[in-house]
């Protein structure tokens, strides 16, 4: 197991949970890592949640003035913390912290560990379910893998490859989604473990439709970065297919062939597909 790790927790109107999580921790430190730092970033909490915290030891207590979302408080703790190999967790009590030691064992033949919910979806809420169900099968299509737990906020990386994206990472909720994208179609090694997943302490910052909408637009968009045939094939193979069916449908069932609209859903197709190729092309060439 990793000795030296940065443990960072987001937190933005957290008092509930957040002295729990705390002490969790620092039992944990005691026992597994005592060259574990503990990263608090109160992303502007309007509750007294530093307050809480405010004079417990050996934690490291980072303030914004104003709520800049979730993802901007992960890549604060990032950018302040000392060791290569990162993990996050929530404030809410939802992850078991006593796990911890589970993501940085295989850490050292990965670069991240996710701690995946797949099976334990009893204290997700009802109305994020099918959202949740959704995106993952999106984001399978597009990937070519099997995802457990696209967006699990609980997880162990590896500080040097995270910040080869760091400028890609989004400051909301998508901050998860994004890195496990861009992670997964860059062939980077990436493992998930189950884990059981708590009802959470306090209101839950999530908007399920809002959220939902910016996640799968996100998701599209980070594939188009990394991976841009995996959205154009299938578009232009669309059209393709829908001009044959037009030509052949008209032929056999109208007076007149639709030769007009034939033509340009075939060209719509061909256009299609070479901005595609183009856009593969241009990402190749950016790669190191």
């Amino acid at each position: 197991m990793t000795e030296e790790a940065s443990i960072i927790i987001p937190t933005y109107n957290e008092r509930e949970g957040i002295f729990h999580v705390i002490e969790s921790l620092q039992s944990l430190k005691k026992r597994h890592g005592n060259r574990w730092e503990i990263i608090v970033v109160d992303d502007g909490s309007t509750d007294g949640t530093s307050e809480m915290i405010r004079n417990t030891p050996e934690i490291v207590l980072i303030k914004h003035f104003f709520n800049r979302g979730y993802g901007a408080a992960i890549k604060t703790g990032i950018r302040h913390a000392t060791y290569n190999t990162l993990v996050i967790s929530d404030a809410d009590g939802t992850y078991p912290i006593q796990d911890i030691p589970r993501l940085l064992t295989p850490l050292a033949k990965n670069e991240m560990v996710v701690g995946a919910r797949g099976n334990n979806d009893a204290n997700i809420p009802f109305v994020r379910r099918p959202a949740k169900w959704l995106l993952n099968k999106l984001a399978n299509y597009l990937t070519g893998i099997q995802i457990p737990d696209l967006n699990s906020g609980f997880r162990a990386m590896k500080k040097e490859v995270v910040m080869k994206f760091i400028h890609l990472l989004p400051d909301g909720f998508s901050f998860t989604t994004t890195i496990t994208l861009a992670m997964l179609t860059n062939d980077y090694a990436v493992e998930f473990i189950p884990i059981e997943y708590h009802k959470r302490s306090g209101r839950s910052k999530i908007r399920p439709i809002r959220d939902t909408l910016n996640f799968i637009q996100l998701i599209i968009r980070t594939v188009l970065y990394f991976d841009p045939l995996k959205i154009f094939l299938p578009i232009s193979a669309f059209f393709f297919i829908a001009s044959i069916t037009v030509l052949i449908l008209s032929y056999l069932f109208t007076p007149k062939i639709m030769d007009i609209t034939t033509v340009i859903l075939f060209i719509s197709g061909v256009q299609i597909l070479a901005i595609g190729m183009i856009a593969d092309l241009i990402d190749k060439r950016s790669q190191p």
